[in-house]
């Protein structure tokens, strides 16, 4: 598969060439009371076909990252925040004292690890960081009898769970809001309860499948690596929780009730919202026992996390320039449009969640997919009558679910190769669980659409 880059790049150049092919066209826009510009959709006509010149293959790089940059450095600001949280080491300590005290109660033990990896999936985007607690999660499940296959999920799947949520993760739900000019992290209610949702249903398919494998070890999917594998769970680091491990989960727990609290009474802005990550962030690292220089230090290494999430957004901010100033835009949203507009709402909402679902086999970053996609599905979703809310909903979900599914996910393939599951293994375990997730992706966009899924 190609780079993320070069596949959006590559977008970019045939945006341009497309200029000069598909006939220019303009809709009216207007403000409503809120300030939202939307489109009024009896208005389009075409226009004198005015195409790009072929220099802003080039020259239009630097003006989408220029024109993308509040959502840019937000990104950069939150990853950084977190990674002078990560490196007090609290939260490692704090989940690994949770697994460790219910080690061998796995009734308790695998519906509980996986609530507590989706929160992290659902507030600050777990993905990566997921990869330092799946050895953990391997031994433990050996030590229960069990498998890698039911080691691995309670980590990834659980934490995959709250990401297709998102109620607060910001470099997903917080980018596509921001971008269909909804009010950030709103709609918080609806997104709590498709987290939970997916993390029930993933528990029992992880359990149940745990106790097969527990019963008889012929049941796992990974039995040959099973046979070769040490089960004896010593010699792992269940680390020490400490004092001021427990004072930075304090700071964290109360950063994150203030966001929400903020979110209720209306705060809005990446700036409060980065504000309040930053201070976590360094109260963290203070508490944390960490000096300022390595607090610095966290915070570069955490904003190197993210670099690659940040960029691809300027990147595919390109992509609607071009659209843009090539005046085709509007004929490309007047083209889907009328195909939707044949479709019952519930029916395009969740054609429109499939398509975001399958677009992340090639745009594999959150981040990327949401300004690749939202500036044309937002649009789209005002002509047919779906809420802008549901817009985002379909985007997260399919987002989401997938990047535990495709191969072109960096993620779970390092994931499988830090527990040396095969790929056709992790395949022929996970899809009865995706196919359960997207059905009930489409129970949840048809609910969206019959509540009117808003503010709007």
């Amino acid at each position: 598969m190609p780079h993320a880059f070069v596949l959006i790049y590559s977008i970019v150049i045939l945006a341009v060439l497309a200029s000069y092919i598909i006939p220019a066209g303009e809709y009216e826009r207007y403000e409503d009371s809120e300030g939202r510009e939307l489109v009024d959709q009896t208005s389009f006509t075409y226009v004198e076909q005015d195409p790009v010149n072929l220099t802003q293959i080039f020259t239009v790089v630097p003006e989408g990252m220029v024109d993308a940059a509040g959502i840019i450095f937000l990104i950069f600001i939150i990853g950084g925040a977190f990674g002078m949280i990560n490196g007090t080491g609290a939260i490692e300590a704090g989940i690994n004292k949770i697994v460790s005290l219910l080690k061998d109660k796995e009734i308790i033990l695998i519906p509980l690890t996986m609530l507590i990896f989706s929160f992290g999936g659902a507030t600050f985007g777990m993905a990566e960081s997921t990869l330092i607690f799946i050895p953990m999660g391997v031994i433990l499940a050996r030590s229960l009898g069990m498998d890698a296959l039911t080691g691995m999920s309670m980590v990834a799947l659980g934490a995959a769970a709250g990401f297709a949520g998102g109620f607060m993760n910001i470099f997903t739900v917080g980018v596509a809001q921001e971008i269909a000019e909804l009010p950030l992290f709103s709609g918080m209610g609806l997104r709590i309860i498709v987290q939970l949702v997916f993390v029930a249903i993933a528990s029992v398919f992880v359990y149940r499948y745990g106790k097969r494998v527990q019963r008889d070890k012929q049941n796992s999917y990974v039995y040959e690596l099973e046979k070769r594998a040490d089960s004896d769970a010593e010699g792992y680091d269940f680390k020490e929780l400490t004092g001021r491990h427990i004072a930075v989960l304090i700071i964290v727990f109360a950063g994150l009730a203030l966001i929400v609290y903020g979110v209720i009474q209306g705060w809005s802005t990446g700036t409060e919202l980065a504000a309040i990550f930053l201070a976590m962030g360094i109260f963290s690292g203070l508490v944390g026992g960490n000096t300022p220089n390595g607090i610095a230090d966290n915070f570069i290494k955490g904003a190197k996390d993210v670099t690659f999430g940040a960029l691809i957004v300027g990147l595919a901010r390109c992509i609607l320039l071009i659209l843009e100033d090539g005046t085709i835009i509007d004929t490309v949203i007047f083209s889907v449009s009328n195909i939707l507009e044949g479709l019952p709402t519930a029916v395009a909402a969740v054609g429109m969640f499939l398509t975001q679902f399958i677009i992340n086999f090639f745009i594999p970053s959150g981040s990327g997919q949401a300004a690749t996609t939202i500036p044309l599905m937002a649009p789209i979703g005002d002509i047919v009558g779906i809420p802008r809310q549901s817009i985002v909903l379909a985007f997260q979900l399919g987002d989401g679910l997938s990047n535990y599914l495709f191969p072109t996910s960096a993620i779970l393939m390092a994931g499988l190769s830090i527990a040396n599951i095969p790929y056709a293994s992790w395949l022929k375990f996970v899809w009865p669980l995706m196919l359960t997730w997207i059905l009930a992706s489409a129970f949840f966009m048809v609910l969206s659409i019959m509540i009117g899924y808003g503010p709007f």
